[in-house]
């Protein structure tokens, strides 16, 4: 397996795209660390569960509406559901099923929901190629490389600029997944990534409002990957420098931010550090930036004791870098509009971790939504930057609380559940899956999906997909 050179840029040894071209060509199954195979299944894994509850929500059915009016007769399976879709659509309806709840796994510093994009990808295209699981998971793998590492080197720049990070660069990432499935040779996978480059675009105003947009970005990157991955494949012509190239991503993104780009940051130790190993498990369905806000709360809740009803004031620590997501438009983050707009509420957030002592999927339903003590005590609190943030490398946060009788009491994570050194277990994760599972499904089906999700590099592509659609 080729890996790059530490000692090394990009520009010495080759494009970036050629480099993370020729990293996707030579890389086997065998390549991949056993710990890391281990941890891309339980990521996997993670995604279905999610995909599974996510068909129990209006979204979902609007999405497949809106899929099978305009699309054609297809017969690949979808997670959660009975309906039979085209290659395209499929991955279109995977992705937003995986991504629609908010509730998957994001990589800290490139802030990518990397699995959203690679799992639906990699499981259509190889189950409808007829590919074996380790074929499946080492194209998984591989995009997870890639997203994550073009998501790194604009450091957050991508979401100052308002696009949505995952929806940048999963256009490139499933680009390389579709095209390893495909046979591309390395010439071909770099004009993959070529291709992908003009369609890469990802608005983040869905934060104003609350609108539903993001939850497609995923899987609208994976179709553009497979349609790139397929002009490629028959000789359409790319061009060569999609990312560092004067009208490349980097730079019609970033604009001015470009400056404080690590272009390098894409190829550095590739093939030596795993980077899928890193990507954090989420322990609440809400935007990632907003948990250790929920992590605060509820620790200062069971410590101290504090009931909502005797809260005078809420002072939140948020990173700077996160206040235009999560705290801006005030009026808005008080009184959400919809489930989503709460995913992305530090008030609302804060406000049911104390009153309901947690925050799961039901704190997002309309009940809470519209829970007059909840929405009270979401008047009271406040915002200010976290002088202690370690953003983007770990979304840290805190709180202080002012009670009614005059108590102050105070709390700080400096990393986030689930991330970094407080990963979530595999016992966890399995715990987490089961929970979403059983929305949808029974006992049994989420055990039988279960087991195929861990031991899918001893089965098929093909019947893992049909494993995973509802019986």
């Amino acid at each position: 397996m080729a890996t790059v050179p530490q000692t090394e840029t990009a520009s010495a040894v080759g494009t970036i795209s050629q480099i993370l071209a020729n990293f996707a060509d030579e890389l086997t199954y065998d390549d991949i660390p056993a710990d890391v195979r281990e941890r891309a299944k339980f990521l996997i894994l993670d995604a279905v569960g999610i995909a599974m509850a996510s068909t129990r929500y209006p979204f979902a059915d609007a999405i497949l509406a809106g899929i099978q009016a305009v699309g054609e007769p297809g017969d690949l399976p979808v997670i959660g559901l009975k309906d039979r879709l085209g290659m395209r659509d499929a991955v279109l309806m995977n992705g937003v099923l995986v991504h629609g709840l908010d509730y998957d796994d994001t990589h800290m510093e490139s802030v990518v929901h990397a699995t959203a994009v690679t799992m639906p990808a990699a499981l259509v295209v190889a189950a409808r190629e007829g590919a074996s699981g380790r074929d499946l998971l080492t194209a998984y793998i591989v995009g997870m490389e890639a997203a994550i590492r073009i998501g790194e080197a604009p450091k957050v720049g991508f979401h100052q600029r308002g696009y949505h990070a995952t929806g940048v660069v999963g256009h490139f990432a499933s680009s390389l997944v579709a095209g390893k499935l495909l046979g591309l040779d390395a010439a071909q996978l770099a004009a993959a990534q070529g291709i992908a480059g003009s369609t890469a675009m990802a608005s983040m105003e869905f934060v104003e409002d609350g609108a539903w947009n993001k939850r497609i970005h995923p899987g609208w990157a994976g179709v553009a990957g497979i349609m790139a991955a397929g002009q490629a494949k028959h000789g359409f012509v790319a061009p060569d420098r999609p990312y560092e190239g004067r009208y490349g991503i980097f730079k019609t993104h970033l604009a001015d931010l470009d400056k404080d780009a690590d272009y390098d940051a894409v190829t550095d130790r590739l093939g030596t550090r795993w980077a899928v190993v890193e990507s954090a498990i989420k322990p609440y369905p809400s935007c990632h930036f907003t948990h250790a806000i929920a992590d605060s709360a509820l620790a200062l809740r069971e410590r101290h004791g504090i009931e909502a009803d005797n809260i005078a004031r809420v002072r939140a620590l948020i990173p700077e870098d996160t206040v235009p997501v999560i705290a801006e438009p005030v009026a808005n983050k008080k009184r959400p509009a919809s489930d989503y707009d709460a995913k992305f509420s530090t008030h609302f957030i804060t406000a049911a971790c104390f009153e309901r002592g947690k925050f799961g999927l039901a704190e997002l339903e309309d009940e809470a939504l519209n829970d007059p003590k909840i929405l009270t005590l979401a008047d009271k609190v406040e915002f200010e930057i976290d002088p202690k943030s370690e953003f983007p490398r770990y979304f840290s946060g805190g709180m202080v609380v002012t009670t009614k009788d005059g108590g102050e009491f105070v709390h700080h994570e400096r990393i986030n559940r689930g991330a970094g050194e407080r990963a979530l277990s595999g016992d966890e994760i399995v715990a987490k899956f089961t929970d979403n599972a059983l929305m949808a499904a029974s006992a049994e089906k989420a055990e039988a999906v279960k087991e195929l999700v861990l031991g899918l590099d001893g089965s098929d592509a093909k019947s893992l997909a049909e494993g995973l659609a509802a019986d």
